[in-house]
């Protein structure tokens, strides 16, 4: 699969399982991982998962999706903009940058995630 497909598909299955049920995107971390949320840094799949959760209820939209292959493409970043509403409150505008990272052949983990709301 191309960076490309890899990133999208990727980006469905993230999106859609953190609005099922946020605890379920834990195998898509380790203990390397690293989410800067709003500022706040977490290490490690289970202080993601747990500030994920914390969040509450979230349906993302998301808009554009650009990605590029890194590290002599043993990785992928991703940059993905949209909206995204918080326990049903009015649509917030969105950036989320993920860096995967090969752990085997066409297998990938989230090594870095980063996510800011933007208040326009």
């Amino acid at each position: 699969m191309s960076a490309e497909e890899v990133a999208k598909a990727f980006a469905q299955h993230f999106y859609q399982t953190f609005t099922a049920n946020a605890q379920s995107l834990a195998p898509l971390y380790n203990d390397r991982s690293m989410l800067t949320f709003e500022g706040q840094a977490s290490v490690g799949a289970q202080a993601i998962i747990q500030k994920y959760v914390s969040i509450g209820k979230l349906a993302f939209d998301q808009n554009t999706l650009d990605v590029q292959p890194s590290v002599d493409a043993n990785a992928i970043c991703i940059h993905i903009t949209g909206k995204v509403k918080i326990d049903s409150n009015n649509p917030i505008h969105y950036t989320q940058f993920f860096q995967l990272v090969a752990s085997g052949p066409s297998q990938y983990y989230v090594h870095n995630d980063i996510f800011r709301l933007v208040y326009a």
